[in-house]
């Protein structure tokens, strides 16, 4: 059996600190969180960032309203160094590790693991992408550097 694992990295122009908070704390999630083409309202984020604590959202489809909730359950939260969780729902592991490149550069390695077939697909690999690229475009304007 091929094991079903993705990569990916990106380098944000931002603080480890304010790049992991990010991560955790419902009101910037609101922000970035899903890919574009989806909201996910404030008011459907909960974030109990300790190991066993849960971690819920709702992305809403903009253009049909249709909704995707989600569910885990962190692994591990090691401020401001790691983060882990398993999907509920799918049994996804995701590992984020945070590292500081200096100049307020942070580097960001996110590890999916036992991924589901369909977010296999390159089309679901190109929305996650979108993800961290609004996920950037927060943390730009967080820090004055949009502007």
């Amino acid at each position: 059996m091929i094991e079903q694992v993705l990569r990916f990295t990106r380098v944000f122009n931002a603080p480890r600190q304010l790049v992991f908070s990010c991560m955790i704390e419902p009101e910037h999630l609101a922000q970035f969180w899903g890919p574009i083409g989806v909201s996910t309202p404030l008011d459907t984020i909960t974030v109990d960032a300790r190991a066993g604590g849960a971690f819920t959202t709702v992305m809403v489809n903009d253009a049909d309203g249709s909704t995707y909730p989600t569910s885990a359950r962190y692994l591990e939260v090691r401020a401001p160094e790691r983060l882990s969780w398993i999907e509920d729902h799918s049994g996804m592991t995701v590992t984020i590790t945070f590292i500081e490149l200096g100049d307020g550069r942070t580097r960001v390695d996110i590890e999916q693991t036992n991924v589901p077939a369909p977010m296999m697909d390159p089309g679901a690999q190109a929305g996650f992408l979108t993800s961290l690229d609004r996920f950037s475009a927060h943390l730009a304007e967080l820090t004055g550097a949009g502007r």
